[in-house]
């Protein structure tokens, strides 16, 4: 099996090591049911086996990275939603050790990982993958996992100053720097020796998804990417969008490619795909666990009005508010073109069961987007 071995550049690594204007990832493929809240028999097991067939195919084909979820505690529901899930970074271990070219994440919450055992953990994953390991950096999720942990989950300000002395450890861990101290406020380090440093003398990709203001600072501060929700049915917006978070990234000399996520339903005529995504999504939707999760989010009727959460509602069920893609391929194509129009650099995308649904997204959407300029001709 061949690796990437010659020491990889930064860009190469932003990149993932290859040539495409706009880059496609796999999304949650390490949980039962993936992001689809459905009841449907069909729907992804999340189990080892699948998603190592899965790696394999997506890397066989092209795809660029795939991108777990750090999720330590299921939704319920009739479905336990993403009950059973793989901790990231053995997960991530064990695809790059079974791939040659595609990147694989780790979605690390700071708060529940030491920073140095986490630097030792991703450097063990990265040197498997020969420079193709990257890190989701996550700064707060749901109370009742940090509960199981006993960490009391910060305020919304401190956990991100947290956040930002974690990643700082990180990087100088990460860095030639032999021994060092830390003495911040959340932080105090003695001694700190980390050996060896990342594959090839650069650090991981890093990345985020926090969505305030101050998520969106700690991601232009210290990452390579950061996903947004995109706007579903304006270019425009999400042009202007990307072009403000890229301008204040810029002010502080920093360079922050921006992905957003989506769910992605193809099939061969537009009827199929929606009907199949009706049916999937709202006829045999899991609806007791999305109500459990808008209740864990403390939305109700009564928070943000009937309307507004029944819409909310509905678009948990469909992909947990991911952009949705759904057509024959050339509708999901064109739809894809118009997020790069919008200058995002690339999507996450998730299917009710990736495995059974990316050779024909391979087939007939890739090609699409290669004659478009978007992407090189897949390997299928």
């Amino acid at each position: 099996m061949t690796f990437h071995v010659a020491a990889p550049t930064m860009a190469n690594r932003a990149s993932f090591y290859g040539q495409n204007t706009f880059v496609l990832g796999l999304f949650g493929a390490n949980c039962s049911s993936g992001r689809a809240v459905t009841l449907v028999e069909e729907r992804w097991t999340g189990d080892w086996q699948d998603g190592l067939r899965l790696a394999r195919m997506a890397d066989d084909i092209g795809i660029d990275f795939m991108l777990p979820i750090g999720r330590w505690k299921g939704y319920g529901g009739t479905t336990d939603y993403q009950g059973a899930t793989y901790e990231t970074i053995n997960w991530a271990s064990g695809l790059l050790a079974s791939t040659k070219r595609i990147t694989v994440f780790g979605t690390v919450h700071a708060p529940l990982f030491n920073p140095i055992l986490a630097a030792k953990m991703m450097v063990t994953a990265d040197h498997i993958g020969c420079g193709r390991f990257g890190l989701n950096i996550v700064c707060g999720w749901n109370d009742g996992e940090f509960e199981m942990f006993g960490v009391e989950q910060r305020d919304h300000d401190n956990r991100y100053k947290y956040a930002h002395e974690w990643i700082d450890v990180i990087k100088r861990a990460w860095s030639p720097d032999e021994d060092f101290d830390f003495n911040g406020e959340y932080l105090q380090l003695k001694g700190i020796r980390s050996k060896p440093k990342p594959f090839g003398g650069t650090r991981p990709v890093i990345m985020n998804a926090g969505a305030s203001a101050d998520g969106k600072a700690f991601a232009i501060r210290n990452c390579d990417a950061w996903f947004t929700q995109a706007k579903r049915d304006s270019v425009e917006s999400n042009q202007a969008n990307v072009r403000a978070i890229k301008e204040e990234a810029k002010a502080l000399g920093r360079d922050l490619d921006i992905y957003t996520v989506g769910v992605v339903t193809c099939r061969p005529t537009m009827k199929e795909a929606q009907d199949y995504f009706r049916y999937a999504g709202d006829e045999r939707a899991d609806w007791s666990a999305v109500d459990s999760i808008m209740g864990m989010k403390g939305l109700t009727p009564e928070s943000m009005g009937k309307e507004a959460y029944e819409l909310r509602r509905r678009q948990y069920a469909l992909g947990m508010g991911g952009v949705p893609i759904v057509g024959d391929p050339d509708h999901v194509a064109n739809e894809l073109a118009k997020l790069a129009e919008a200058g995002l650099r690339g999507i996450a995308i998730s299917m009710v069961n990736y495995a059974e649904e990316l050779p024909f997204f391979a087939q007939e959407v890739l090609p699409r987007l290669a004659a478009r300029g978007l992407r090189t001709p897949p390997n299928i």
